[in-house]
């Protein structure tokens, strides 16, 4: 991607319904990555998130803000990690290549793409279709990506031909067996915490993974271990709106 940004009104009622958009399906995002981290043979193209960062502007109530991209992205639950790959305009707090951390509440987009086809992208769509077509052109050639119409915004992988796609990825199925194998010959990984507390079981549920939460717990995945800011994997499960791990996560 180029550095380029480009901006529009992020206070105009479409860019807000954009940005609430892009956060409330931020897990998705989130889940293909968990699953690319361990594809021996990559699928994505790219992905990112954009972040608002927020600086004290010596106004009261009128911080400065400037909305970047992020790579290398990571995510525990609560805070999203990355390295910020634009250089700063408006704000003077971060710079280009340093290690950045974000509450969800402020991530203001995601994108990732895989075989040319981007998804996510809110923000992205809200300004093309501010655009022309020679702007639009231009915008798409910036990023390398043929974007589809600006009302449309695909979310996950194959969605267009398995609507099943968005309720479970389906390598989560497909290992399901695999991951029941590995916890047989070593059953202590199901409870084996990491220095934050987390446990396979709290991934897993972050990134929604219902059958290898299924998987976990036949194992014997302790349901009410805790990281060490004290959340469950239902603690994480609900705020995520993982709808159908909440059954299977509630205490026995």
């Amino acid at each position: 991607m180029s550095d380029n940004i480009f901006y529009t009104n992020g206070d105009s009622p479409v860019m807000l319904q954009a940005i609430a958009k892009a956060q409330e399906t931020f897990k998705y995002c989130w889940r293909e990555l968990s699953w690319e981290a361990r594809r021996i043979v990559p699928a994505l193209d790219l992905a990112y998130v954009k972040i608002a960062f927020v600086q004290p502007s010596g106004v009261p109530g009128k911080p400065k803000v400037e909305y970047m991209w992020v790579a290398d992205i990571g995510f525990d639950g609560d805070l999203i990690y990355g390295t910020l790959i634009n250089s700063p305009g408006i704000v003077n707090n971060v710079a280009k290549g340093d290690a950045v951390e974000a509450p969800l509440n402020r991530l203001c987009d995601w994108l990732f793409a895989s075989n040319d086809t981007p998804y996510g992208g809110f923000s992205i769509q809200v300004l093309r279709s501010e655009m022309d077509e020679e702007e639009r052109d231009a915008h798409d050639e910036a990023w390398g990506l043929d974007f589809a119409e600006p009302d449309t915004v695909y979310v996950v992988r194959d969605e267009e031909t398995d609507p099943a796609a968005q309720e479970e990825h389906p390598m989560s199925i497909n290992m399901k067996d695999s991951l029941r194998d590995f916890l047989q010959k070593n059953p202590e990984e199901a409870g084996r915490a990491d220095e934050d507390g987390f446990t396979m079981l709290h991934r897993e549920a972050i990134a929604g993974n219902r059958s290898t939460v299924e998987a976990l717990l036949q194992a014997g995945a302790d349901r009410s271990a805790q990281t060490r800011s004290g959340k469950t994997a239902l603690d994480f499960a609900r705020q995520l709106n993982w709808q159908h791990l909440l059954p299977l996560l509630q205490p026995a």
